[in-house]
């Protein structure tokens, strides 16, 4: 299947993997030895009828993001000019959900709803399923998680909200490893615990470097009780997998940037601001 990209939001707001002239990777003004790459467990070969699923998705969700973008951008520009005390956004609409019948019905499969996911935070009959795709590793990812989510809590603690995460891996080892520790994490209960430490000591800007100490005190920090299994599991062949899973998902899709999203069958790019996903929540039956 050829490859797609989805279309990119404004640059200041979403992080994808820009190439230099030498062939590095660039973000931030931080310069990478070389190209990040998402693990792999080979190249899947996919039956045609998803592949023609997956290239239709691909379609819509380039025909959507294309239709939202100039919407979000003045959406943006609301919320961030709204004056000191004021506690929503002026009343704005988004682009209609796709009306391709291939790319609505592969999206409403995205969603897993697997009770025991601990990578998912909210009940498995919600109305509304919002799956994100990011790196530990990502400023924008990391301002979304400080700013954005925790505004969208009301939606997950009264049955309305489903989010489940996947990881994308853009920026080299680092952010690998720091996806294989948060799934190690949540062996033991404290995923999300372990991703709110990352995310609240990160910059925001640059892309970190988050070194083996680091994961240890961020498993500290989480509430991780066995710090000895919480290692063996950030290296075990299934924690590996279930990342790579995420990973080759993500660009069947042709995700590469992030942070991305799909609630039901609406996308979003970038670190919006909460307005423009609680708009889409309740759009979708989802109530505050």
């Amino acid at each position: 299947m050829a490859s797609h990209s989805a279309p990119q939001p404004p640059q200041d707001r979403q992080h994808g993997v820009a190439t230099t002239s030498d062939g590095s990777t660039a973000g931030s003004g931080w310069q990478h030895g070389s190209s990040a790459s998402a693990p792999s467990t080979g190249s899947p070969k996919l039956p045609w009828v998803l592949v023609a699923m997956l290239t239709a998705l691909c379609l819509g969700l380039g025909a959507m993001l294309g239709a939202q973008s100039s919407e979000l951008k003045r959406l943006r520009t609301q919320a961030s000019a709204q004056p000191t005390g004021a506690t929503s956004a002026p009343a704005a609409s988004v682009a209609p959900p796709s009306q391709n019948p291939e790319a609505v019905a592969a999206m409403k499969k995205l969603p897993r709803r697997d009770a025991n996911d601990p990578t998912a935070q909210g009940g498995v009959d919600a109305p509304v399923v919002m799956i994100e795709w990011s790196d530990y590793r990502c400023p924008f990812c990391s301002v979304w998680s400080r700013e954005t989510r925790p505004k969208l809590q009301p939606y997950i603690d009264n049955g309305s909200l489903r989010i489940e995460h996947r990881d994308l891996v853009l920026f080299g080892d680092q952010s690998l490893n720091a996806s294989l520790a948060a799934r190690a994490a949540g062996l033991q209960g404290k995923y999300w615990e372990f991703y709110d430490a990352v995310h609240q000591a990160a910059p925001t800007n640059g892309h970190p470097e988050i070194k083996d100490a680091d994961l240890q005190a961020f498993a500290k920090k989480a509430g991780v009780p066995d710090l000895a299994k919480f290692t063996k599991d950030s290296k075990s062949a299934a924690v590996r997998e279930a990342v790579a899973k995420d990973n080759t998902e993500a660009r069947s899709l042709g995700i590469s940037g992030t942070p991305f999203f799909v609630v039901n069958t609406t996308p979003l790019s970038g670190a919006q601001p909460a307005e423009v996903f609680a708009q889409v929540i309740e759009s979708n039956g989802g109530k505050k």
